[in-house]
């Protein structure tokens, strides 16, 4: 199925169940006028935004699958973070916020930076620091993020957090700042449907840690590189990518272990803050 025929059956499952565009656009965290131009068929759907207007429509699984299906037609695509930018980085994270609204399990593995839910604000700033952000989008965007954090407070959905011993270590803030990001993840660490992992430097490794990535359930995977964040909800893509999941969640520490080498490594800001 072509990009206009799937904005064409898009907008007859609207105009059938008797949405308003408005409605569905806002349920489906995308403006009008983006909506207007998937259903004319003057912009090509990305997966993300059909999983998105689908769930707003709300329609049955079957006719939800089929279209899914043939948003996979475009299955991978890559947006370069100044396209993100430029349209601002908060209306992003409402994107991806949205998405995890739609999701029973959460997976992401993060080699590089304490993964974007379990961020404190300062390390969200931190992160964002060579973004070129003036003071007011950045501060929109620390904002969205956190609004996107509420979602671990709902016990019906799992989260599964992987990170490196590395990221732990990596200085990006005042050791002060670092240790009480360390004790952030720690606390969230406790929460009966958050699990946390990391995967020790002398532990041995069937991958290499290439690049951080989200999974949402079994049907979507982000991938984050340096100029570009990568979608595909293909099948085969998935699977190579939860196979990769199961291969560092192997050889993680989690529960008291992972918190006993958090602390660790906590103390030891605390003790490099002591001597500024």
């Amino acid at each position: 199925m072509r990009g206009i025929d799937l904005g064409r059956a898009l907008r007859e499952l609207r105009l059938a169940g008797g949405k308003e565009a408005k409605a569905v656009a806002r349920s489906a965290a995308m403006s009008p006028s983006k909506l207007s131009k998937i259903e004319n068929g003057r912009l090509t759907p990305s997966v993300i935004d059909v999983e998105r207007i689908l769930t707003a429509l709300d329609v049955p699984e079957e006719i939800k699958a089929r279209l899914a299906e043939a948003a996979r037609t475009i299955a991978t695509e890559a947006t370069a973070w100044r396209i993100y930018r430029r349209a601002g980085l908060h209306k992003h994270q409402e994107e991806i916020r949205a998405i995890e609204a739609q999701t029973r399990l959460l997976r992401v593995f993060q080699p590089s930076c304490i993964p974007g839910l379990l961020q404190s604000p300062e390390y969200v700033r931190a992160v964002q620091q060579h973004s070129e952000l003036t003071p007011e989008v950045l501060e929109k965007m620390v904002g969205a993020r956190l609004r996107r954090q509420e979602i671990l407070f709902d016990r019906a959905r799992s989260f599964h957090f992987l990170i490196t011993e590395s990221v732990l270590r990596w200085e990006i803030l005042p050791p002060a700042m670092m240790a009480a990001q360390l004790d952030k993840l720690v606390t969230m660490s406790r929460m009966p449907n958050i699990t946390v992992g990391v995967v020790p430097q002398g532990a041995p490794k069937a991958h290499l840690p290439t690049c951080s990535f989200v999974m949402f359930d079994s049907r979507l995977v982000i991938v984050e590189i340096p100029h570009a964040e990568i979608t595909t909800s293909e099948p085969k893509d998935v699977d190579q990518y939860a196979a990769k999941f199961q291969a560092f969640e192997l050889v993680a520490v989690t529960g008291r272990e992972m918190r006993s080498m958090v602390e660790g490594i906590r103390d030891e800001f605390l003790r490099q803050q002591e001597t500024w």
